[in-house]
């Protein structure tokens, strides 16, 4: 049964409208950024006395602001004192958006985790969605995840179930490695045309580091699909699910790497050539180290990943286009500059930490670049200065 609470309110609010429609309702007709600020909730921390510590609108920014500091307490407390919680209680993780759907209650509580044990293998039984982690007659609840050894995982708490999914998600990568040994050796020998992309990368890292990130997301990608197994059996079925498929997986990201490392020299060159418009070249620049960082395959989420050869695309064609009419692309990178510099000023004030809505912000921007600047590209849909102004509202609030 569905639990109230649970989830995305986007994905309910689908499932609703399909269910009492039976229109086929997408995610993207959701215009979240056309909504008055005054409709997001208004959230409030306090401490253990009540005292508020900090109030607003944007879970990210008080994150940002307090997490730090919230973080480091509960890992403390949780590494003295933790336990597993009655499986009942899983509702309150799915709720507070933990990495998967809440199983239906059960009567019995889960075994205790053993503390800084190190793992080559899942023989630690079921992996608890929650823990409950006490101090004095206060009961905190934690999310357990596994962490990264190198040469095994191990198990550690969490107090958010956003970290705790993304440390969970590279040490689940790192346990589906460790039984593949034989096949990512093979499979890190055999990367498509991985010589002609490391002469390509060679501004950004080395050939060994190209290929790991190769290697990662096809990981990910035949291993790490939603919903994450959660014991043994399940476990074992993955692995013999995507064992299978692994070297397809990692051929077609080795193809999208590929022609994204070409477009990126292409743009690369584009503006070393171009040296009568330093504003423009300036911008472009700038622009293509955000998009093509180091780790720029494994840090790109995949959906927006398919997209960044566009974006780079677009630098050449507006470089090329500049020559023809240098006032208009002045014009559009005064409107552009506004935007980009808030955001990334926002970016800095929350030390790097990027909330679903920025991240939805940060590639609307690359969206309005391709608008302004090469249209023949197109965009996957509408997109405009008042689009961003509607969305940063629910940013800054």
């Amino acid at each position: 049964p569905e639990v109230f609470g649970a989830g995305s309110l986007t994905d309910a609010l689908l499932r609703r409208v399909r269910e009492i429609t039976g229109i086929d309702v997408l995610r993207a007709d959701f215009k979240l950024d056309m909504l008055p600020p005054h409709l997001f909730m208004n959230l409030r921390v306090v401490d253990e006395h009540g005292r508020q510590l900090g109030m607003g609108r944007n879970l990210g920014a008080l994150k940002a602001e307090l997490g730090a500091q919230a973080r480091g307490a509960f890992q403390a407390l949780a590494g003295l004192n933790v336990r597993a919680t009655p499986a009942a209680a899983e509702p309150v993780a799915a709720t507070a958006g933990a990495r998967r759907p809440a199983a239906p209650a059960a009567a019995t509580a889960s075994p205790s985790l053993p503390a800084g044990a190190r793992y080559t293998a899942w023989t630690f039984g079921e992996l608890p969605e929650l823990m409950e982690v006490r101090r004095g007659a206060q009961a905190l609840i934690g999310f357990p995840a596994l962490v990264d050894g190198g040469d095994g995982v191990t198990i550690e708490v969490f107090d958010e179930p956003a970290v705790a999914a993304a440390r969970h998600r590279v040490g689940l990568r790192r346990l589906f490695a460790l039984q593949l040994k034989d096949a990512l050796k093979y499979l890190e020998k055999n990367i498509p045309d991985l010589q002609k992309m490391a002469a390509a990368y060679m501004s950004l890292g080395t050939a060994e580091e190209l290929r790991q990130q190769i290697v990662d997301v096809a990981l990910d990608r035949a291993f790490l699909q939603e919903p994450l197994p959660t014991d043994e059996a399940a476990f074992r079925r993955r692995l013999d699910e995507g064992r299978g498929r692994l070297t397809l997986i990692a051929s077609e990201v080795a193809r999208l790497a590929g022609a994204v490392l070409v477009d990126y020299a292409a743009a690369t060159r584009k503006i070393k050539d171009t040296k009568a418009h330093p504003a423009a070249t300036a911008d472009a620049a700038q622009q293509l180290q955000r998009l093509m960082g180091k780790r720029f395959i494994a840090d790109t989420p995949w959906t927006q990943l398919q997209h960044v050869a566009r974006y780079l695309k677009a630098i050449t064609l507006r470089l090329d286009k500049i020559r023809s009419d240098p006032a208009r692309d002045a014009t559009r990178l005064a409107e552009l500059q506004p935007q980009e510099q808030r955001y990334w000023r926002l970016v800095a004030e929350r030390k790097g930490v990027a909330d679903e809505r920025m991240l939805e912000f940060r590639w609307l921007l690359e969206e309005l670049r391709v608008s302004f600047f090469a249209q023949e590209l197109r965009t996957p849909q509408p997109v405009s200065v008042k689009r961003l102004d509607k969305a940063w509202a629910q940013l800054s609030h």
